[in-house]
């Protein structure tokens, strides 16, 4: 008997039980969908997390910290301080892209009747590429003259001095963001706050003269970092600068006297080369994420990356996922038992039927496949009207709890690929014709001539 032939007596036997065969497609469609939406949960839930985490800086980087900057060496060696050489050897480490140096230096901006207390961090060329930009362009590498790229939340550190509140040393209007304009009107710096303040408050040096106020530097803006003033991201409140560029900035400014935030020798004089207080190391695959950053420690450094929240994260997304899963598996082997007694019931309601055809010689296993397609078709039917249903009720989830779960991140809780659907559509196939396998051998043991007396 050809396949097309079988597959036309099986439609035509579930069609002349249209309600039976209704309500059995209808608990696969439940059985199905329950599986499908809790799954859908579970993946939503392991993506929003993922996202969130991103969205405070790349998954494929690693912060790296020198111990001895922070106060963790003995002081009975040499520190081991992060210089240019240790960088070098970061970029040889195996599964490393780039790694970018961080340079920080304290100043005080100016820009008409606001000043602020500004970190200038100086990267690297690759570093300074992967800041994402709404304004502007980035500096040209190798260009000696300072171009800085400001984060979109900077603004938000700028006051005006004269409305301060001297009873509670708040600023009256300290919600409101003020009026500076970094791309058309360029900024007053000054690097040598100790200077500024010293000369402020009336300070002496060595040779018991009044410091005098420190030279203002007049900076443009190359561009500005992405987003609005509440958008975070990772650069929101840095201002950076071609790491190149500082350095020669700061040396010409502080010539032979040590420069703020870098360490001196025992005798208090600076070193002849830059210190940094942390670089970033730029890894080629997540997976390589947690290797990477276990040679840097082993190398006396301190390390982290989002990729330590991320897995934690992803152990509970898992734990959930298989709780969701195994919710409406539940409902599917339900649905099973349901196929299981359809076919039992069609193999009593059809008992003169199969021994007919077994007296016109008709072979056992197309007996057997013809209930195994019927069996197979039901779980079809319920397949597909569950994914439909799944959608549905996926798109009404995510109307409902939009924003509402992972500290407001955007983004759908519920969420199906197409391979889960795929996957679901086949999984009830083989759970109905699994269901139906045992009702399939009973027909075939059945005694034809059993079965034609049977009235």
């Amino acid at each position: 008997m050809r396949f097309s032939d079988l597959l036309s007596m099986s439609v035509n036997n579930l069609r002349r039980r249209k309600l039976r065969t209704f309500l059995t497609v209808l608990g696969v469609l439940i059985g199905t969908a329950s599986i499908v939406v809790m799954v859908s949960l579970g993946i939503g839930f392991n993506e929003l997390t993922m996202e969130q985490i991103a969205s405070y800086g790349s998954l494929t980087e690693i912060t790296v910290y020198s111990n001895a900057m922070w106060g963790g060496n003995d002081g009975s060696s040499e520190p081991d301080y992060m210089t240019d050489e240790v960088i070098s050897q970061f970029k040889q480490i195996p599964h490393v892209n780039d790694a970018s140096p961080l340079l920080e230096t304290n100043v005080l901006m100016f820009q008409g009747s606001y000043q602020a207390n500004i970190n200038i961090m100086g990267v690297s060329e690759g570093y300074m590429k992967n800041i994402a930009l709404k304004e502007g362009t980035h500096p040209e590498p190798g260009n000696k003259e300072l171009k800085m790229v400001i984060g979109n939340m900077v603004a938000r550190q700028f006051h005006n001095p004269k409305k301060m509140n001297s009873g509670y040393g708040y600023y009256e209007d300290f919600s409101s963001v003020p009026d500076v304009d970094f791309i058309n009107k360029p900024l007053f710096v000054i690097f040598d706050t100790d200077a500024y303040y010293n000369s402020q408050g009336g300070g002496t040096g060595p040779d018991g003269n009044p410091v005098k106020p420190p030279k203002k530097y007049l900076l443009s803006t190359a561009g500005l970092v992405e987003g609005g003033l509440e958008d975070w991201n990772n650069y929101s409140y840095g201002v950076y600068v071609d790491l190149e560029a500082l350095k020669s900035q700061l040396k010409q400014i502080f010539k032979k006297k040590p420069i703020p935030n870098q360490p001196t020798n025992k005798k208090g004089k600076p070193y002849n080369y830059f210190i940094y207080q942390q670089a970033i190391v730029e890894v080629d695959d997540m997976a390589n994420v947690t290797e990477v950053q276990k040679t840097i420690t082993d190398m006396g450094y301190q390390a982290n990356s989002n990729m330590e929240w991320l897995e934690q994260s992803q152990k509970q997304a898992k734990m959930v996922q298989a709780l969701l899963g195994g919710i409406g598996a539940v409902s599917l082997f339900v649905a099973a038992i349901g196929i299981a007694n359809t076919m039992m019931m069609s193999i009593y309601e059809r008992t003169k039927e199969i021994g007919i055809l077994k007296v016109l010689g008709c072979d056992m296993r197309n007996i057997r496949n013809m209930f195994l397609l019927e069996s197979g078709f039901i779980g079809f039917l319920g397949g597909i009207t569950g994914i439909l249903f799944s959608y549905g009720v996926s798109l009404l989830i995510n109307k409902i709890l939009a924003g509402r779960f992972m500290g407001g991140v955007p983004g759908d809780l519920s969420r199906i690929p197409p391979w889960l659907g795929m996957t679901a559509i086949w999984f009830a196939v083989f759970v109905g014709m699994a269901a139906g396998f045992f009702p399939a051998l009973r027909a075939m043991k059945l005694s034809p001539l059993a079965a034609i007396r049977n009235e």
